[in-house]
């Protein structure tokens, strides 16, 4: 059984960064591309950022890109995200994912094989 845990998460001043991380365990995640979602209260769950199991260029999300960065190490089984210039908007519960594809065409809930149990991070202003 495969399983994801998030770490990093926590509460911060907006302008600062925070870096979450991602332990796979039961099998190795190396056919999968592996990505990050949120969600806000209220708000449905958000595509963050992925990164296919070939590298290359990642997808990040317009509200993030240029300040967020996803990296992985395959032979780790790990996925980190380092979170910069963190907005109030930025708060939400962060989740790390598995997709079904290695390397999808889209990113989308539906998407998504495995699931994080999910980090809290808030960011004040």
């Amino acid at each position: 059984q495969v399983q994801l845990v998030e770490s990093g998460g926590g509460r911060v001043q907006a302008g600062t960064s925070l870096r979450l991380s991602c332990a796979a365990s039961g099998r190795s995640l190396s056919s999968n591309a592996m990505g990050w979602f949120r969600q806000a209260p209220g708000k449905e769950r958000e595509f963050v950022t992925g990164i296919s199991r070939f590298g290359g260029v990642p997808a990040y999300a317009d509200s993030v890109r240029g300040r967020f960065t996803i990296s992985r190490d395959i032979a780790k089984n790990t996925v980190g995200l380092q979170m910069n210039s963190l907005k109030p908007e930025d708060t939400a519960v962060y989740y790390c994912a598995a997709s079904f594809a290695a390397s999808p065409s889209s990113w989308s809930a539906g998407s998504i094989a495995y699931w994080g149990q999910g980090t809290q991070v808030t960011v004040s202003s």
